[in-house]
């Protein structure tokens, strides 16, 4: 069986550590390839690295970095197809869909990080104390360490490594172990182009990424993951003081009003929902209907729903493909294992094992309570619940209402309600009339239990960096 290597130092190596886990193609089930299971050993060995590399990295210029940024798009660009069919594989997701839409945007944030090296603001320097000049740097962090999750390996891979790199940083990224496949490869092909250390790539599990916090060397990490990955990884970086960096769970809340095209609105939010089979932080999951056209939505969304297909990475026609894994499709069953009696599912609520593969059906929840584990707990699946409201003060009150602050949607025509609504929203992102829609100018950050920090944007380049004042004394 194919093994993958880690990508440490400027070359592809095998883990110090000698062992390797499978690598489980979620459409079957069943293991295709072997990929390290590195320890901390693997993860001295390039933090090291990294260290060594930052010193000559950290002095090069924007400019520079820039077009290394640049040339490393069009790498991955021109290995397009291989790149694609490698994620597809690993993730389970349609392949159109991921040609026609996530690889597209995988390469424009790419060369949007390459412009924002050239652009990294400060406050103008000047005399702000008699017979003293004043001036601000900016300067890179040194290492960093950074965790990314399976549902995006390269996209949200890539929101780390190349901020990071843009702002003079060295890098220790430790994907997923479930989906490191596309990682390592664009590691292989884009990771040459750097000095030795500044890009390094380490596959392992859990223990690899609390190696990786742990280790002594990295000033910051960086984490997209689970609530309870964040308050793990930030009970360990404590104790060194390290600066943390985390992109964690959501709920997001979809306000519908009166005055939406309900048909229109349940296609979109359905589209929003199922899209990677809910397994995205910001999936339009939890909707909230006006009283005087809920009956209207909820048929409409059922009706999308139940046309919604799947299927595996060939189907064309599928709109999404499995789940992560058994673990994850087991976590899911159990949101229906324990649903309340109330609680009434109009389509799905089940799982699909077709040719061995993690399938969950197309979901639509109503009946349910704001307490209901249902409402409160990340899904993480296609399943999306729905409950009314019948004024505006309640459609806030039930949208903030969880502990989650990452995103959440508003449809309607009124400007006024948007501008009364998304002040009182309690989430780093509103979207008005659509949802998912990302742009690599705009951040993404969380509020509350959904994290801190920015993985986009020029927002996300200051995350990577430090000021320094520094004053001169004037005779």
């Amino acid at each position: 069986m194919e093994r993958l290597q880690n990508f440490v130092n400027g070359e592809l190596v095998a883990p110090r550590s000698g062992r390797y886990a499978p690598v489980i193609d979620p459409s079957t089930g069943e293991a295709y390839l072997e990929a390290p299971l590195s320890d901390a050993a693997d993860i001295d060995f390039a933090c090291r690295s990294a260290r060594e590399a930052f010193a000559q990295w950290r002095r090069t210029t924007p400019g520079e970095r820039s077009l290394l940024l640049f040339r490393a798009a069009d790498i991955l660009e021109a290995h397009k197809e291989q790149l694609v069919d490698a994620e597809s594989l690993n993730t389970g997701k349609p392949r159109h869909v991921m040609a026609e839409e996530e690889f597209p945007a995988i390469i424009d944030h790419l060369r949007f990080y390459a412009a924002a090296a050239r652009d990294l603001r400060g406050l103008a320097a000047g005399s702000f104390a008699t017979g003293y000049e004043s001036l601000v740097r900016r300067e890179p962090l040194g290492v960093c360490g950074q965790v990314a999750p399976w549902n995006y390996p390269l996209n949200m891979g890539l929101w780390k490594f190349g901020p990071a790199l843009a702002a003079g940083n060295t890098v220790v990224l430790k994907p997923s172990d479930t989906t490191p496949v596309s990682t390592v490869l664009a590691a292989s092909l884009i990771g040459p182009l750097f000095p030795p250390g500044v890009f390094n790539v380490v596959v392992g599990d859990r223990d690899t990424g609390r190696a990786l916090v742990d280790h002594p060397v990295p000033a910051l990490i960086s984490v997209t993951g689970s609530e309870r990955a964040g308050i793990e990884v930030s009970r360990a970086g404590a104790s060194d003081l390290k600066r943390i960096h985390l992109e964690l769970g959501g709920k997001a809340p979809v306000l519908v009003f009166e005055d939406a095209h309900v048909d229109t609105t349940a296609e979109q939010i359905a589209s929003a929902a199922f899209f990677n089979a809910g397994q995205d932080c910001e999936a339009a999951c939890r909707v909230l209907v006006a009283d005087a056209v809920y009956d209207a939505f909820v048929e409409a969304l059922v009706a999308h729903a139940q046309a919604t297909h799947y299927g595996p990475p060939h189907d064309t026609r599928a709109v999404y493909g499995p789940l992560n894994s058994a673990a994850h499709l087991a976590k899911v069953e159990g949101f229906f294992e324990r649903l309340p009696e109330h609680a009434v599912v109009h389509c799905g609520g089940k799982a699909d094992r077709a040719d061995g593969g993690y399938y969950f059906q197309p979901t639509v929840v109503t009946g349910v309570r704001q307490d209901d584990e249902i409402i409160q707990e990340e899904v993480f699946g296609p399943v999306v619940t729905v409950q009314r409201f019948s004024s505006e003060a309640e459609a806030v009150e039930l949208a903030n209402g969880v502990r989650f602050g990452l995103a959440a949607s508003i449809w309607t025509h009124q400007h006024e309600r948007v501008l009364r609504v998304t002040d009182a929203l309690d989430f780093g992102k509103v979207w008005i009339n659509c949802h998912l829609v990302i742009a690599p100018e705009m951040p993404n950050n969380g509020y509350k239990h959904s994290g801190n920090g920015n993985d986009i944007s020029a927002y996300a380049i200051e995350e990577y960096t430090r000021i320094k004042h520094v004053m001169s004394y004037i005779p």
